[in-house]
C-alpha cells in the first residue's frame, strides 16, 4: 500500500512538472524579450483598466428572458444602492491616461513621418475590429435565417457594438496628439464644466439670466444633446492630456498624485451629494442623466481621482512586476488588450445562449437582476464568462499582432 501511494505521488509530481514546464518556459521567454528600460507599471495600469471595463460590463449587464425575447437590464436600476460599486469598475480614465502617455512618448521617439506613425497606431487599434464585424455579420444572418426575433438580434448587436465608441474617441485623440500634447488639462475640464452648467444647471434646476436663456434656446432647437456630445471628446481629453504631461516629465512627485486623488474624489462626491449628479459612474437604463453618456463633470472629477491613484501606485506596481511570473501575466494581457475588449461582450452572450439549452431561466444569467441573490449568482458566472473569453482569445488574438515594421513605427 505504501509503495502504491509512493507511485501515485511520483506520477502526480511528474504530471505537475509537465503542466508547469511550458508555463515556466513562457515566463522565461517573456522576461528575455522585455527591454530592460521598459516601464512595466504602465502596462500594468493598462491591464487594470481593461480588466475593470470587462468586469464592469459582466456585472452590470443582464440578458433577461422576456416573453421569448431577450432584453438588456441592469442591476443598478433595481438596486441603486449598488451604485458605489461602479466606482471600482469604471476605469476608462486610467486607460486614457496611459494612452496619452504612450502616444506622446511614441510620437516623440518615432523615426517616421506623422502619417506613418498614425497609420501604425490606428492599424493596431482597428485591425481586430474587422474580425468582430465579420463574425457578427455571419452570426446575425444565421440568427435571422433561423427565425430569431429581430428585436433580440438588434439588442445583441447593440450590446456588442456599443463599447466601440471608445475606439473612435481614442482614435480622434491619438490623431490629435501633436496638437494636444502640450494642452493643459484645465482647458477641457473647464469645457466640461461649462457645458454641464448649460445643460443641467445646479442640482437639476435651471440657472437664471443668460445661462437659463441659453439652456432654453438650446433645448427648444434640439441642440442640448449636440452640445453634450462635445463632452465625449472634452471629458476624455482631460486624462489624455494628463498622460501627455506625464510623458513630458510632469506629475512625477507623489504630491501631484495625492492632489489629483483627493481633489478629484472630493469634487466627485460633492457633485453627487450636492449637485444632484447620479452616483453610478456608468449608464443606467431608464435614468434621466448618465455620468458616462456623455461624460459629466462628476465623471471627469472621478477620473482625476483615478489618475491620481494610478500615479501613486506606480512604485508598488514596479516592485511587484520584478517577479517574472507576474510580469508575464501583465504582458500577455497587454498583447491581447484589444481582443479582450472587443470580445468580452460576445463571450457573455455565448454563455447566455448556451445556457438556454438548459430549458429554463438560469439564476444570474437569464433572470431579472432585482436582488442580492442575483448578484451572488452572477459572481458565479464570471469565471464561465472568462473561460468563454479565453476561447475567443485563442480564436482571434492573432489578428491583433502588428507586422514588425509597423510595430517599430508605433513604438508603443
Amino acid at each position: 500500500m505504501r509503495n502504491l501511494a509512493s507511485r501515485v505521488g511520483r506520477a502526480a509530481a511528474t504530471g505537475r512538472r509537465r503542466v508547469l514546464a511550458p508555463l515556466r518556459d513562457l515566463v522565461r521567454r517573456v522576461e528575455r524579450a522585455t527591454p530592460p528600460d521598459r516601464d512595466r507599471a504602465i502596462d500594468a495600469l493598462r491591464a487594470v483598466a481593461i480588466g475593470g471595463v470587462v468586469l464592469g460590463h459582466w456585472l452590470v449587464t443582464a440578458l433577461v428572458l422576456d416573453s421569448g425575447a431577450i432584453r438588456v437590464a441592469s442591476p443598478l436600476r433595481y438596486m441603486p444602492q449598488l451604485a458605489p460599486a461602479t466606482w471600482l469598475f469604471q476605469t476608462l480614465a486610467v486607460f486614457f491616461l496611459v494612452g496619452g502617455y504612450a502616444a506622446a512618448r511614441s510620437r516623440g521617439a518615432a523615426a517616421g513621418t506623422y502619417r506613418q506613425w498614425l497609420g501604425a497606431r490606428l492599424a493596431r487599434l482597428f485591425r481586430p475590429v474587422g474580425v468582430v464585424l465579420a463574425v457578427w455579420s455571419v452570426t446575425v444572418a444565421g440568427m435571422l435565417a433561423a427565425g430569431a426575433d429581430t428585436v433580440t438580434v438588434a439588442r445583441l448587436v447593440k450590446l456588442v457594438l456599443s463599447p466601440m465608441w471608445f475606439l473612435v474617441v481614442f482614435a480622434v485623440l491619438t490623431a490629435a496628439t501633436p496638437l494636444v500634447a502640450r494642452l493643459h488639462p484645465m482647458w477641457p475640464l473647464v469645457t466640461v464644466a461649462v457645458i454641464d452648467l448649460v445643460r443641467y444647471g445646479v442640482g437639476g434646476s435651471s440657472w437664471v439670466g443668460a445661462v437659463s436663456a441659453l439652456a432654453g434656446w438650446l433645448e427648444s432647437h434640439g441642440l442640448s444633446e449636440s452640445l453634450g456630445s462635445v463632452n465625449v471628446v472634452a471629458g476624455w481629453l482631460v486624462p489624455y492630456c494628463l498622460g501627455a504631461a506625464w510623458a513630458r516629465g510632469a506629475l512625477r512627485s507623489r504630491t501631484a498624485g495625492w492632489v489629483l486623488l483627493v481633489g478629484g474624489a472630493v469634487g466627485a462626491v460633492g457633485l453627487v451629494v450636492g449637485a444632484g449628479y447620479p452616483a453610478a459612474m456608468v449608464g443606467v437604463p431608464g435614468a434621466a442623466v448618465s455620468n458616462l453618456d456623455p461624460p459629466t463633470l462628476a465623471a471627469v472629477s472621478f477620473g482625476l481621482a483615478q489618475c491620481g491613484a494610478a500615479l501613486l501606485l506606480l512604485g508598488p506596481l514596479r516592485r511587484a512586476l520584478r517577479r517574472p511570473a507576474v510580469w508575464a501575466a501583465v504582458a500577455l494581457v497587454n498583447l491581447s488588450a484589444m481582443t479582450i475588449f472587443l470580445w468580452h461582450q460576445s463571450a457573455m452572450i455565448l454563455v447566455t445562449a448556451l445556457g438556454l439549452l438548459a430549458g429554463e431561466a438560469l439564476p444570474g444569467l437569464h433572470t431579472v437582476p432585482d436582488g442580492p441573490e442575483w448578484v451572488l449568482a452572477r459572481l458565479g458566472w464570471v469565471p464561465v464568462f472568462g473561460l468563454a473569453l479565453a476561447v475567443c482569445w485563442v480564436a482571434f488574438h492573432a489578428r491583433e499582432r502588428a507586422p514588425s515594421r509597423r510595430a517599430r513605427l508605433a513604438n508603443a
